[in-house]
């Protein structure tokens, strides 16, 4: 009897041994679970410095990347426009300058008229090197539009990590109502503002 206790207390013993560790892992395993992921401002701002959009994508919120793609897209066709027309006015202006009577790119551009005449060549020459400087303006002013647009999608990946977990709930209110106040035996209209938070 006293070796079936001792048998007895020895698998308690190790039933007791193998258990408790297990439970520990177990309630491990729960409170790491139960914690709640932080959701990093800092990696939202590095993903879109990498990637236009990666940012929107970690922040969870997919409808900005086609609106960002657009807009990059928007501002690379425009650049190109504008530089491919600066090029024509650019090679105009060379070919109206130059001795060789054979290069005549700016008759593509409109009727020069009479280049004998002096007061009409100096028209023509202006008109070119001033359409030159206009679509070669708006080419550069477009890049600039380009590193700020890159700059504006870092910013909002930014901002929108930073709001991720702000609460929005029903609590957030802001009321008003007109109401009169009895003063010194006077009515005085005034506005009452509730704010709830």
């Amino acid at each position: 009897m006293l070796k079936t206790m001792g048998r007895i207390s020895i698998v308690l013993f190790l039933l007791l041994v193998i258990t408790v560790p297990l439970n520990a892992r177990e309630t491990v395993k729960d409170t790491i679970s139960t914690q709640k992921k932080v959701h990093s401002p800092h990696k939202a701002t590095i993903y879109s410095l990498i990637l236009p959009g990666l940012g929107q994508a970690y922040n969870k919120k997919y409808w900005k990347i086609p609106l960002i793609y657009i807009g990059f897209g928007a501002i690379g066709y425009s650049i190109n426009w504008n530089n491919g027309y600066y090029q024509i006015f650019q090679k105009a202006y060379k070919d109206l300058t130059d001795s060789d009577d054979s290069t005549t790119s700016y008759e593509e551009l409109f009727n020069p008229g009479d280049l004998n005449n002096p007061t009409r060549y100096s028209q023509v020459k202006d008109q070119l090197s001033r359409g030159a400087d206009y679509y070669r303006r708006n080419r550069d002013l477009l890049i600039i539009s380009a590193f700020g647009f890159y700059a504006l999608n870092i910013i909002d990946a930014s901002v929108d990590a930073h709001l991720f977990d702000f609460d929005v709930s029903d609590d957030l209110t802001f009321n008003w109502q007109p109401s009169i106040i009895r003063f010194d035996s006077q009515n005085i209209f005034c506005i009452n503002c509730t704010i709830n938070f």
